[in-house]
């Protein structure tokens, strides 16, 4: 009768064991989390090379390294980059020797006075022209004044003040904003720089349409200069002869007499 039992469950225990509902499964291993995204950064450097006539601009950020400040403060401040940057047309205004003769560290610290170390959308630069001065990323003395008038935004500097003609990127923390003139800080240039001579006009010339036609069709000397016989050449020829004709017939009186 114990055996039996014994048995019994011997047997039981091993019905259970090699049931498919009671077998233990592998435990389900718990993989690390994905590692997030990495952020997409801006590359100024070629957002200005494509984005309208910034070349002179862009050379002298590159010539001074200034694009690697404005870079690293794109891609890893919590702040973000405002960035002013002049048409090529804004440097053409510039006597050439105005910048030329400024010392290596002067045109670092003109190309910083062209920056705000923070981000600043176009709808921000109502309530910053409450707070003026604006520090720029020159830091210091280096302070611009921004207006905002209807819509309208000019960036105050000593020597100019140029307003925001387009917004040629602005998506945080990145803003770039277009401007017309480059920005002069009385820190620099103690007195405003004298604009560059303008081109000297072309030459006129005779329009062709003001030359007088002749018969075989190539233009001859000007409707202006042109000789009073030109006009007047039928009434002319007419005196001409009739006083030939007159003084013929006195000689031919005399010579009768």
């Amino acid at each position: 009768m114990e055996l039996t039992a014994i048995s019994f469950a011997t047997t039981l225990v091993a019905l259970l064991i090699s049931s498919p509902a009671i077998a233990q499964t592998p435990p389900v291993p718990i993989l690390p989390p994905s590692p997030a995204p990495a952020p997409h950064h801006v590359n100024l450097t070629e957002l200005l090379s494509v984005a309208g006539p910034y070349h002179t601009f862009l050379n002298y950020l590159l010539q001074t390294r200034v694009i690697d400040t404005f870079q690293n403060q794109a891609n890893n401040s919590e702040q973000g980059i405002t960035i002013f940057v002049p048409k090529d047309s804004a440097f053409a205004l510039l006597k050439s020797s105005d910048l030329a003769n400024l010392t290596d560290d002067q045109l670092r610290t003109l190309l910083l006075y062209h920056a705000f170390p923070k981000y600043y959308s176009l709808s921000d630069f109502r309530n910053l022209s409450n707070m003026n001065p604006v520090t720029t990323f020159a830091g210091g003395q280096y302070t611009l004044n921004v207006t905002d008038i209807a819509g309208i935004i000019h960036v105050v500097s000593s020597w100019s003040r140029p307003k925001i003609s387009s917004s040629v990127y602005s998506t945080a923390p990145i803003a770039v904003y277009q401007i017309g003139r480059v920005l002069l800080p009385e820190a620099i240039f103690s007195v405003d720089p004298p604009l560059a001579p303008a081109p000297a006009p072309a030459p006129e010339t005779t329009k062709a349409s003001d030359l007088a036609p002749s018969r075989n069709g190539i233009a001859s000397s000007p409707k202006s200069l042109e000789s009073p016989t030109t006009t007047g050449g039928s009434s002319y020829n007419t005196m001409v002869g009739l006083l030939s004709y007159f003084i013929l017939a006195v000689s031919s009186g005399l010579m009768i007499l």
